[in-house]
């Protein structure tokens, strides 16, 4: 399950504009070879890369999914749907930097590299996240806008 484009995510999207953090960003190609370099960093350091559930990335999503239901019919949509890709964002990148952090300090330069370019994948999805956010204008129809 990929837990960065949920189906009911996919199904309540309102705005065209959010296709760009889809699009603009590339995530499944990116998260690919996201994957491809996990399984590099792991023969680095000469271990074997496995699959792991993550709880905190199913929280993360099953708190969208809340969310969803409670705002996906309202003005606000989306931006649950982008302050929730943000959220998983932000997650990825304090893994990602922790991550990259130990290698440094533990003398594996080469997935040092190959960390620090998947956190720099992760910042920019989080900066276009962000430009998407602030390119919506308040729309004050909503009838529990205040």
């Amino acid at each position: 399950k990929d837990v960065r484009h949920p189906p009911n995510a996919q199904n309540s999207r309102r705005s065209p504009r959010l296709s760009r953090y889809e699009t603009g960003s590339q995530h499944a190609e990116e998260s690919a070879a996201q994957v491809e370099r996990l399984v590099q960093v792991f023969e680095r350091i000469g271990k074997s890369a496995r699959a792991k559930t993550c709880e905190a990335m199913q929280g993360l999503t099953a708190e969208m999914e809340e969310d969803l239901e409670d705002f996906g019919g309202t003005a606000a949509a989306d931006d649950v749907l982008i302050g929730c890709a943000q959220a998983i964002e932000h997650y990825e990148i304090a893994r990602y930097g922790l991550l990259k952090t130990w290698a440094a300090k533990l003398g594996y330069s080469e997935a040092e590299q190959l960390l620090a370019e998947t956190l720099e994948e992760e910042k920019k999805a989080d900066a276009l996240l962000t430009q998407i956010a602030e390119s919506f204008a308040p729309s004050g129809n909503d009838a529990n806008t205040k």
